[in-house]
């Protein structure tokens, strides 16, 4: 490694008007010199894909994994039905697709090489591994730099390490349940995972275990012109309960960055999953997920998602309810400023009787941002006593704002029950005027307002992520008047 050289990002125009490109956009906007000791180069073909193959050391079965993928993805066109101007944006050849400092993850932060250490430093996550974690991750760029798990946890027999540590280490339960819920040719972007895949995280709960404290995983983008494919799969055996946290950040470049991940949630008879995503991307970042869960009898999958910045988000959290008495939710709040669209939705399918659903999702644009909720709900006619509710509710913050609902339920049967919500709504120049005349800002009266309008959903986040996005609330609408 080489002597840290801190370089930080220069001012970019909408730093201050538009904080809402992360929460607080100042702790993520920055980053640090790293000499990379593999690097795949830009690009993608099959000499990139066996590159990162054989530097993380696979398996062959992997490596054809991989290279199927791989054509897939080829062969699949970008798809055409929405975001398509956005989308035509993304130069695949000039993305570098692995970059990685070292391969096995430090299990101490005084062993994490100095440069890498003070990013994660300076965005906290030290201290709230200290403060309220049962186990951390921290992942920078291609691969995880810190991976730790509290000893009363892993004594309970719970398995919380990176992908490559996974597959490497636990590859017979890990290799049943990968790419069995997102397969390989799921999307374009599914594909493009599966071929170049690095990091995220391996979680496997125990019958019966309940981890009494979250799991955090942070993925921090710090390289420019480089796309991140983080592979996530967690599994909650019977009766198991767990929460997952993921943060991500980038710093803000001229050039684009994608972020494309795949996320598998199994939960088993009676266990529970509860992931919670809080995205802090710059708005040069195309962000392009997919994740699903498959949640078996009895058991439950809950999605809490918070969509802030980036410059293109297209992200669905789906549920396959496939045992009887299954439960999905998707709770989630989006926030689009000038230049950015947050296309953002769920699924939810039932395949078993008297499953239930439950979608929230509350967006808020500003200025020219725009806000696009897109769902699914699937019951099929042989399905009886299945209850689904959807929710979309917008609100506009000034006239140039855009948002759009694009619900597809689809119920058959007489045995079911569905019920669909929508409303758009604006800051009221009255209300406003009103807090005014009581000593509030402009940019107060309209943060009050706002908060009021997700405060029922911010409950739900963590007390540490329901603290940070009112105060991201606070800065945006400070920046939003005038």
């Amino acid at each position: 490694m080489s002597d840290v050289t801190e370089t930080e990002s220069a001012p970019i125009a909408d730093t201050v008007d538009n904080p809402v490109s992360g929460i607080d956009q100042t702790a993520g906007n920055f980053s640090y010199k790293v000499d990379y000791e593999f690097d795949a180069g830009t690009g993608l073909s099959e000499k990139t894909v066996r590159y990162i193959s054989t530097v993380k050391k696979e398996a062959p079965w992997i490596l054809e994994f991989r290279l199927n993928a791989l054509k897939q993805f080829l062969a699949k066109p970008m798809p055409t039905h929405w975001a398509t101007k956005d989308l035509e944006n993304i130069n695949f050849d000039k993305i570098r697709y692995y970059l990685s400092s070292g391969q096995k993850p430090k299990r101490t932060w005084e062993e994490v090489p100095d440069d890498i250490k003070k990013t994660f430093e300076r965005l906290g996550v030290p201290e709230h591994e200290r403060k309220f974690l049962a186990g951390v991750e921290a992942q920078f760029d291609s691969e995880a730099a810190y991976s730790n798990i509290k000893d009363i946890v892993s004594k309970q027999g719970v398995i919380f390490v990176n992908s490559t540590e996974g597959l490497r280490e636990h590859p017979e339960l890990f290799r049943k349940f990968f790419g069995k819920v997102i397969p390989t040719g799921d999307n374009k972007f599914s594909a493009l995972n599966s071929a170049v895949f690095s990091g995220g995280s391996f979680i496997y709960v125990p019958k019966g275990v309940k981890v009494a404290q979250p799991l955090q995983a942070y993925f921090r983008i710090n390289a420019e012109n480089f796309g991140q494919f983080e592979r996530t799969l967690i599994i909650a055996d019977e009766g198991a309960e767990v929460t997952y946290m993921e943060g991500c950040t980038a710093p803000k470049f001229s050039t684009s960055t994608l972020h494309s991940a795949v996320v598998e949630l199994v939960a088993l008879k009676g266990a529970k999953i509860q992931y919670i995503t809080v995205q802090n991307w710059a708005n040069n970042v195309f962000n392009l997920v997919t994740k699903r869960g498959v949640a078996h009898e009895e058991a439950e999958i809950k999605w809490i998602d918070c969509n802030i910045g980036s410059r293109l988000t297209m992200k669905y959290p789906g549920v396959v309810l496939k045992g009887r008495k299954a439960r999905g939710e998707v709770i989630s709040i989006a926030l689009a400023n000038d230049g950015q669209h947050q296309d953002t939705g769920a699924k939810m399918i039932h395949a078993a009787d008297e499953t239930t659903s439950n979608i929230v999702a509350k967006s808020i644009s500003v200025g020219q941002g725009r806000s696009t909720y897109r769902g699914v709900v699937h019951i099929p006619k042989h399905l009886k006593g299945c209850k689904n509710n959807t929710e979309c509710d917008a609100l506009l913050i000034n006239s140039n704002s855009r948002t759009d609902t694009y619900p597809a339920i689809t119920v058959r049967g007489e045995r079911n029950s569905v019920q669909h919500e929508a409303s758009v709504s604006k800051v009221s120049e009255e209300q406003i005027f009103y807090m005014q005349q009581r000593g509030l800002t402009e940019g107060q009266a309209m943060s009050l307002s706002v908060n009021g309008f997700i405060n029922d959903l911010a409950r739900q986040f963590p007390m540490e992520y329901s603290v940070e996005l009112k105060r991201l609330i606070d800065l945006e609408m400070e920046g939003s008047v005038g």
